[in-house]
């Protein structure tokens, strides 16, 4: 099981309350909520391992040079990712807590969440889970290995299970066909602006008639006689947003070859750290949150005794 950490504690943090503190009056519901989130998961699917993903960047330089718009409307004034303050500090919490309770963290330099995730579901040698509210990663969903999306949408009390045939349902294209489909169709939530006048219908209609973008593209250079799906006016668009089918598959691909060491992501079946663990629970009120999540990994009653 992959975890899209940022997506779950951003989901976290606006779903609990930022009433829920610690002692000290400082909020704590997005630690709280995603510790909360991960003992649901495990519950429910009891995978056999489990990586928190990192955005170690969240808007990658190779991403930003080929669409200087992606995610430009994210941006804070310090340049780094507007974030509510009450989050932000909540962040090095968690990271500290998954650290003493032994759950792997994985993150890479230049590189999103997405991308570890690509490379870990890439490298992986059986059925993989990738937990999500992003709908970027449904490119990687692939039934004859295994790899699926548990999308997050509506939360995790109600989560879509999201293999090829619902990518193929939702969408009405090829079921490992998302990438290619967004990059026509756009996605404003990224700042990708898409092929200026093709939407949904119209993308779908084209990726499942020629294949891919290249597929389309190349019949698009050839078409003499326009028809559907290669109308005129398709055409023109098409032709017209040229520059922009250039450099959007490099912005939409997650990416697949992360140089990252070896990971094993084993559920931990005590606390890496103890009593680092307990003075975590202490300090910021996470003994609830923390005993489901230790009843979820099976650690004994004591654990952080």
């Amino acid at each position: 099981m992959l975890l899209d950490a940022a997506s779950l504690y951003f989901r976290a943090f606006y779903g609990v309350p930022t009433s829920v503190t610690s002692p000290d009056g400082r909020p704590v519901n997005a630690v709280r909520g995603f510790l909360d989130m991960t003992a649901r998961l495990l519950t429910a699917h009891a995978p056999t391992r489990l990586v928190a993903c990192w955005d170690d960047d969240w808007r990658p330089a190779f991403r930003v040079e080929a669409l200087p718009s992606y995610k430009a409307h994210r941006l804070a004034p310090d340049g780094g990712e507007e974030t509510p303050d009450e989050l932000s500090p909540q962040v090095p919490v968690l990271v500290d807590v998954l650290a003493a309770a032994g759950i792997a963290r994985v993150g890479a330099p230049g590189y999103e969440a997405d991308d570890v995730i690509g490379t870990l579901a890439t490298r992986a040698r059986g059925p993989v889970d990738v937990v999500t509210g992003d709908r970027d990663l449904f490119q990687l969903v692939d039934d004859a290995r295994g790899v699926r999306v548990l999308y997050t949408a509506r939360g995790i009390a109600d989560i879509e299970v999201v293999d090829e045939a619902a990518v193929a349902a939702k969408y009405g294209i090829p079921g490992r066909a998302y990438a290619d489909f967004a990059v026509l169709r756009g996605d404003p939530s990224d700042g990708l602006p898409g092929v200026a006048g093709i939407g949904a219908k119209t993308a779908a209609a084209l990726v499942t008639e020629f294949g891919d973008l290249a597929g389309i593209r190349a019949a698009a250079a050839r078409t003499a006689v326009p028809r559907a799906p290669l109308t005129r006016g398709v055409l023109e668009k098409l032709h017209a947003g040229g520059e922009y089918l250039d450099a959007a598959p490099v912005v939409v691909a997650v990416a697949r070859d992360v140089d990252l060491p070896p990971v094993e992501g084993a559920l931990p079946t005590r606390p890496a750290d103890a009593a680092a663990l307990a003075a975590l629970a202490d300090a910021h009120g996470l003994r609830s949150s923390l005993g489901r999540l230790g009843a979820a990994l099976g650690w004994p009653a004591d654990a952080l005794d």
